[in-house]
Formats: C-alpha cells, sequence, structure tokens
C-alpha cells in the first residue's frame, strides 16, 4: 500500500497486512506520518516540554453513560 505523509508528502510503501495499513484503510479520518517527521516532532517537543513553558492541552475524558 502506498501512503503519503502528511507534513512532508513523502510517499512510502508499506505492506497490506499490517495493522496501520488496515487501520488507514478503514478508517479515513487516521493519517499516515513518515518516520523522520515522527522523530522531529518527538525531538521538537522535548525540547519545548525543557524549557518550563509547554503545557499540553488534552480533552478530558467524558464518560458518557448512555
Amino acid at each position: 500500500m502506498r501512503v503519503k505523509c502528511v507534513l512532508c508528502d513523502n510517499i512510502e510503501v508499506i505492506e497490506n497486512e499490517c495493522s496501520l495499513a488496515k487501520k488507514l484503510r478503514n478508517r479515513p479520518i487516521h493519517t499516515f506520518m513518515c518516520e523522520s517527521c515522527r522523530e522531529r516532532i518527538t525531538r521538537k517537543t522535548a525540547e519545548r516540554e525543557a524549557t518550563g513553558n509547554f503545557t499540553l492541552y488534552r480533552s478530558p475524558d467524558t464518560n458518557n453513560d448512555w
């Protein structure tokens, strides 16, 4: 399966049977990010966390008991 990185538009080939390929096929909201972009974002995030001025905003866990 050919996939395109959402940040650098690099095209890579992944196996059709792997779990990532299945996730990308079945859930269009999921996007692919190449390993070099993932490492770059991880490194830059760690640098920002080290400054002490970094706040990670996450959505609160909501348990809707329908």
